[in-house]
């Protein structure tokens, strides 16, 4: 899947804002102010995973942790067009929906996110 691909995806997500924080070439994508997934035209992909799938994702190598984010148990995938078109869907899905379990009740309230 290619960056735009990745744009659809999450942009379909609930309550899902898109920023540059970082600058132009990074796409970020938000749910309720939380960052969940991170992409570059030049320098890939990065999400956050439950700790069964961080631990899977980079002992097996189709993942490796990303920068800065490792300790919060995000994955690196240096080239996301390698992966399959569902498997990312999914990752996103989680990643989209663990970040957003960890807003206040009031806030997934406000995003509709019950």
């Amino acid at each position: 899947m290619d960056r735009a691909g990745i744009g659809r995806v999450c942009r379909a997500l609930p309550a899902v804002t898109l920023e540059h924080s970082f600058g132009e070439d990074y796409d970020v994508y938000k749910v309720g102010g939380r960052m969940f997934a991170l992409v570059s035209g030049s320098r890939g992909l990065s999400f956050k995973v439950s700790d069964i799938a961080y631990v899977v994702l980079t002992e097996s190598g189709r993942a490796v942790p990303a920068p800065y984010l490792a300790r919060a148990r995000w994955v690196h995938l240096a080239n996301p067009a390698d992966w399959p078109d569902d498997d990312l869907v999914g990752h996103l899905a989680t990643a989209h929906r663990l970040i957003a379990a960890k807003l206040t009740k009031k806030a997934r309230a406000e995003l509709g996110l019950g």
